[in-house]
């Protein structure tokens, strides 16, 4: 890919993600057609109401997305937040304890932040396949189902009534049945009591995120056929991620291609593509109509979907640095500087209880555009925290 085709693809889906010219933005960009349209309205504590997917705030964006990685639950609010004009931490944790969007393992095994009223119908798509997927690793582990069945039992009289309980204080009434959870056997029942729709995690409880029981947390599920489905997860998917591919569509979701071809079926006139190395984009449709986004630096956090929402990155990683953001290919991804749409360094941070310091750690000399870029940047991180910026 030519560095022209990169930086094109690159800069509109900063849009489509939001990362720029999101909705509440001090300068909007121009209305985005094509938007997902919204699904009925989820009435009832703890949900008060389901907003058109295209809202802003931290719940708007969640919803935006359809799903964003979460493995690493500080990175995942801060995507959230940045996407969100003017959000904090405190305004994420907030959606949490509403119970307006949960977390849970919805995509590929992988834990992702949803809104609440989507995830019972994203499970219905792809779960069973993922947990038949893992029947040798549980053998190994020794987790049959009788064993799977007395911890689900232990879960839901622990959990019921509306208590919230942190990963640790679950596992004490594993153990008080005589269930190991040593050897990641306690990491793997709660990820299989998730999978089979016993559990998701909810509000946070100092520093945890506590596990609540999914269908007293979640009142008022959406209830979507498998085709209806998956017609809307390929439509909102392009819609917060175009442009992209089927390949990039099919490596987020862990869907069929039988079933992602459908829905591109079903989408209709609603998207539009653009070919790129023989590759075809899809987008929603007058995406491409749409003025360009202006040159701007962003530090997003590991795992951002603005890589990790895609089976080829090389649009905004380029190949001789992706080394640099996964050291050793440990699976670990390092937050990322972004500079028009590229990513051109990485950024760490040191908090205390009085305030943040910013590294950035760019791959080349950045300019003095650049720095100030990075400057500004860690100015909004630093008020997303709550705390002044160490100079």
């Amino acid at each position: 890919m030519n560095s022209r085709d990169a930086s094109r693809l690159a800069r509109l889906r900063l849009a489509r993600q939001r990362i720029q010219n999101p909705p509440g933005a001090a300068q909007p960009g121009p209305a985005r057609p094509g938007a997902a349209q919204p699904g009925p309205a989820q009435p009832g504590p703890p949900q008060p109401g389901s907003a058109h997917p295209g809202a802003g705030g931290v719940t708007g964006v969640v919803r935006h997305l359809t799903a964003l990685q979460a493995q690493d639950l500080p990175g995942a609010k801060w995507s959230i937040a940045l996407r969100s004009p003017g959000a904090t931490l405190a305004d994420v944790d907030a959606a949490f304890a509403s119970g307006v969007i949960v977390r849970s393992w919805p995509f590929r095994g992988t834990l992702h932040i949803t809104a609440a009223e989507d995830l019972e119908w994203m499970l219905n798509l792809t779960a069973a396949r993922t947990v038949s997927s893992v029947a040798g690793r549980f053998r190994q582990l020794g987790l049959d189902h009788a064993t799977l069945e007395t911890a689900r039992s232990a879960a839901i009289d622990a959990l019921q009534g509306g208590h919230a309980l942190p990963r640790d204080d679950l596992f004490a009434a594993f153990h008080a049945l005589g269930i190991d959870t040593g050897s990641n056997r306690g990491s793997n029942i709660l990820w299989y009591l998730a999978h089979t729709k016993t559990l998701c995690f909810g509000p946070m409880v100092g520093t945890a995120q506590a596990l609540v029981l999914l269908d007293e947390w979640v009142r008022h599920p959406r209830r979507l056929t498998h085709e209806e489905g998956v017609a809307e997860l390929v439509l909102r998917y392009v819609t917060s991620h175009g442009p992209s591919t089927l390949r990039d569509f099919l490596w987020w979701s862990n869907l069929l291609m039988v079933d992602a071809r459908a829905g591109l079926d079903a989408a209709g006139d609603r998207l539009e593509s653009l070919t790129v190395d023989g590759a075809e984009y899809w987008m929603p449709a007058g995406a491409l109509d749409e003025p360009p986004v202006r040159r701007a630096v962003h530090l997003l956090p590991g795992f951002d979907e603005y890589l990790l929402g895609y089976a080829d990155r090389s649009a905004a990683l380029p190949a001789p640095y992706a080394e640099r953001i996964v050291p050793g290919n440990n699976g670990m991804f390092l937050p990322t500087i972004v500079a028009g749409g590229r990513v051109v360094g990485t950024w760490s941070r040191r908090a205390t209880s009085a305030r943040v310091a910013v590294t950035p750690t760019p791959f080349e000399a950045l300019t003095e555009a650049q720095s100030r870029g990075v400057a500004r940047s860690a100015t909004r991180y630093a008020a997303y925290l709550g705390l002044p910026l160490a100079e």
